[in-house]
């Protein structure tokens, strides 16, 4: 029986998914008071009962049922900004700082009680590439609090925190790695059928609590607020984080076992199409190429045709008039680099600020990049460095050489552990795509601080899965060796 096969067994034949309604009661209790109080219009009420009830929601799955919370971890990603959109919405009146958004973080930082519970793990062979990471963070949101402030560095520290957190919890539960592997492919198979499907209705309708938030929020960089005119970004609060998490869930469909999955592909790819973020894009064929490297001649072959497939239900929705405008406009920038606006941009932000980034020693600390800087502006504006579209400055310039130095041990040690763990998974669908993330996410660095936020989220989640899996490889390995040694040596004995 091969790794993946035993797993599946495993994880389908185990407690986890069992039919007790218990497991599934929190979550269905938080959706339909969210639909409600959207149904009576109640935009002020959801906007405070919103993080309450997911807090309440994600303390309850954290204890009750670790592998789900997960999962509910991602659907908070997924669709919180669209309840925040909903509640502004259904309140009359756009909300320029909405603590719905407090909701996923909230939620996801919940994972910090493994810092807790399992602060051993810290300090063996296992967890050392976290000890490494978690210092070198920590040394920057130090030099963050006496640069920037408390509160910028504090949100900011949050968002280089969850996804290591959400790493961590998932090697502290390694024993436990079927029943994880199971809910992040079925979360990401049914989160790409939602988000895809209702990625196409924004581009074809243009939802007017979306057109609202576009316009309120000064969203320029998402396109026009009309049909047809948007770069699609779905459920999620930019296109950006959505091409995340379709590239997560499009890299994941070859593992998946769900019947859904090549209709969840098809929205899903459209939708990802639609974002028009070319370096997600670039993203997926190396992770695509990584996949099949990493696969035996019967997979890639199964993979071709899965892609073949996927082309030709997405092909006629990606060959109407507007979509194919809209693309093959996007296509064009690829080849003819000298005519991009954003490529010429980038290659004088890096001509004139990589000197600025690899020579400040110290380092600006946390807080001073992206949309923390918002909570140093008198007027709610993102402050210089809001916009940063280089993850490979972005980490010298606020972790400084000695944050970076620790955090990017912690890195390469997690790498090498995946790949190596890889190997020792052969022909394992689920390896295969957490690699092939994980490379991919690394490799978009240029680009973009995919270290953070869903990127993070992503690579961490891929990284621990894999690590997860060799562990419990081991495990069960050494569980067998137990139970066979009893009656060998019984048996042995006997005259």
């Amino acid at each position: 029986m091969t790794f993946a096969a035993a797993t599946a067994r495993q994880g389908a034949s185990g407690r986890f998914f069992s039919t007790d309604a218990k497991h599934w009661l929190p979550q269905a209790l938080l959706v339909l008071a969210t639909l409600a109080l959207c149904a009576a219009h109640q935009g002020a009420l959801l906007t405070l009962a919103f993080p309450a009830l997911s807090t309440a929601v994600g303390l309850w799955l954290y204890f009750k049922s670790p592998a789900r919370y997960v999962g509910f971890v991602w659907w908070m990603w997924f669709l919180s900004p669209e309840v925040r959109r909903l509640a502004d919405y259904f309140k009359g009146a756009f909300t320029p700082t909405s603590i719905v958004q407090v909701a996923p973080v909230a939620v996801t930082m919940i994972s910090g009680f493994v810092l807790i519970r399992r602060y051993r793990l810290l300090g063996s062979w296992r967890g050392l590439p976290m000890l490494l990471i978690l210092l070198g963070i920590g040394y920057a949101y130090i030099v963050g609090m006496t640069s920037v402030g408390f509160f910028a560095a504090t949100y900011d520290l949050a968002n280089w925190m969850y996804p290591v957190l959400i790493g961590m919890h998932i090697i502290a539960n390694a024993r436990d790695f079927p029943q994880y592997r199971q809910v992040i492919v079925s979360t990401f198979v049914w989160g790409m059928l939602v988000m895809g499907v209702y990625g196409i209705v924004q581009f074809f309708l243009m939802p007017p609590w979306d057109a609202m938030w576009m316009i309120g929020s000064q969203m320029n960089s998402e396109g026009d607020p009309v049909r047809y005119g948007v770069r699609v970004f779905s459920t999620m609060n930019s296109s950006g984080p959505f091409a995340f998490a379709m590239m997560g869930a499009l890299v994941l469909v070859p593992a998946a076992t769900q019947r859904l999955r090549w209709a969840a592909a098809a929205a899903g790819f459209a939708s990802f199409g639609l974002c028009l973020v070319r370096s997600t894009w670039g993203g997926w064929v190396i992770a695509l190429v990584i996949q099949l490297a990493k696969s035996s001649n019967r997979t890639r072959v199964r993979t071709i045709l899965g892609l073949a497939v996927l082309a030709a239900l997405s092909m006629p929705l990606l060959a109407i008039g507007p979509v194919a405008d809209r693309l093959q406009a996007r296509l064009e920038t690829i080849t003819n680099l000298h005519d991009d606006h954003s490529y010429a941009e980038r290659n004088q932000f890096y001509a004139t600020f990589a000197e600025t980034a690899f020579t400040n020693i110290a380092g600006m600390g946390l807080g001073a990049t992206g949309t923390s800087t918002k909570l140093t502006q008198s007027d709610n504006q993102l402050g210089k460095y809001g916009n940063f579209d280089s993850g490979v400055m972005n980490i010298p310039f606020v972790l400084g050489w000695p944050g970076t130095l620790l955090y990017l041990s912690g890195i390469g040690w997690l790498l090498a552990r995946t790949l190596r763990a890889s190997f020792a998974l052969k022909d394992d669908k689920f390896a295969a795509a957490c690699l092939a993330l994980a490379c991919s996410m690394c490799a978009m660095l240029v680009f973009t601080n995919s270290l953070v936020s869903t990127g993070g989220l992503l690579l961490y989640t891929s990284m621990a899965s894999l690590i997860a899996a060799a562990h419990w490889r081991k495990m069960q390995r050494q569980h067998a060796r137990m139970r066979f040694a009893p009656s060998f040596v019984s048996e042995a004995l006997t005259p």
